[in-house]
């Protein structure tokens, strides 16, 4: 059965990939649009099962590795001041506007701040294969979204553990979260300066198939391994294997070898396994709900990091564009959500509601870059 579902998967996703870039929109909108075609919200042709979630992340996580392996560290390092920026306005703003259209709909303060701390998330993957689409990837703006994404991810897990902590009752201590967070990145750099070239050299030199390919997916895989283990997300794990591998003389090679495995396979799973999990179900008495936080989540990621972003040096074009590029929450918030309705955060009935607001921000991102990265 799975053959016959990855198979309806890559073809739909392919062809409506093909229809959006004809009607003047990267591919990435079509695929996700034809996965709430052809799952269950629709047609139901399609499913959301394990293995497909299985591909599905394998996909995110080589579509962040090759978003390393393209990053110019250099600039990456030249723009880290914006990136602080950006990742501050687009937290703080989607925070205090969450918590103010929570507790306005009568929530609690812990269940409001829970609200706050979803639209903070960001998942900059699709926004990553957009840019990539049109270009811009490698660029200034591109360069400032990669970094603000790294650190919003490791300040929303923090809040994330204070605010369970102070409302659960969870013993976490802050002290060895902040260690953690600072120990993966320390060790990842130094494996990435010291023991991912020679490694990758020694690997290419042995006498099998294809065993550059499999060397670099094994260091893809073991930093996305290490960043889970320490509490950090897989993508951001992988995205640092990329630079780690970019900076090496295989970095044409491994792009191209993983090109292929990662668009031929994963990554259409990927982008349609987000419209496969939306569901109606629950959603009809909660409308007004779910076009109110839309609007919220869309408007304070996209004003609060563009603010960020003009704040630190952009032209207001720029900073419209890296506004837009955090607008997506995606894969982060969806995790976030599942966490709160385990822990009792999010009351059940907004449960789907915020799963349809996180793939409204999704579906709007393309088209938002489209609008402000489509003179190159």
């Amino acid at each position: 059965m799975f053959i016959l579902q990855f198979l309806i998967i890559l073809l739909a996703a392919k062809l409506a990939g093909q229809v959006s870039i004809r009607l003047g929109q990267p591919s990435v909108l079509g695929k996700i649009i034809i996965g709430i075609v052809i799952g269950p919200a629709m047609l139901g042709w399609i499913q959301d099962t394990e293995i497909l979630k299985v591909f599905s992340d394998i996909g995110v996580l080589l579509l962040m590795f090759l978003a390393g392996l393209e990053t110019n560290l250099t600039d990456l390092n030249k723009n880290k001041k914006s990136s602080l920026f950006v990742a501050a306005g687009g937290i703080l703003f989607p925070i205090v506007g969450g918590f103010v259209g929570g507790y306005g709909y009568g929530l609690s303060i812990a269940e409001s701040i829970f609200l706050g701390l979803i639209l903070s998330a960001t998942s900059v993957s699709i926004a990553v294969q957009t840019l990539r689409e049109l270009g811009w990837l490698q660029s200034r703006e591109g360069s400032t979204l990669l970094g603000a994404a790294v650190i919003d991810d490791i300040v929303v897990v923090i809040l994330l553990a204070l605010d369970m902590s102070f409302f659960m009752g969870t013993n976490v201590n802050l002290f060895v979260l902040l260690v953690e967070k600072i120990l993966f990145f320390v060790i990842s750099l130094l494996i990435s300066k010291w023991l991912v070239p020679t490694f990758i050299g020694l690997f290419s030199k042995l006498k099998v198939t294809e065993s550059l390919l499999s060397g670099s997916l094994i260091v893809c895989f073991a930093f996305a391994l290490f960043a889970e283990y320490l509490g950090v997300a897989g993508i951001i794990g992988t995205f640092i294997a990329g630079i780690a591998i970019g900076q090496t003389e295989y970095k044409k090679e491994v792009e191209s070898k993983i090109e292929s495995i990662a668009y031929g396979i994963f990554v259409p799973v990927f982008f349609a396994s987000i419209g496969i999990s939306v569901s109606f179900i629950g959603l009809s008495n909660q409308i007004v709900f779910t076009l109110v936080f839309s609007v919220i989540a869309i408007a304070s990621k996209f004003v609060g990091a563009g603010l960020g972003a003009r704040l630190s040096g952009f032209n207001t074009h720029s900073s419209m564009g890296i506004g837009a590029g955090m607008v997506s929450r995606g894969e982060v918030a969806l995790i976030v959500i599942a966490m709160g309705l385990e822990n009792q955060l999010i009351p059940v009935v907004y449960y789907t509601p915020m799963i349809i607001v996180v793939i409204i921000t999704t579906l709007v991102t393309p088209p938002l870059l489209k609008v402000f990265f489509n003179n190159k």
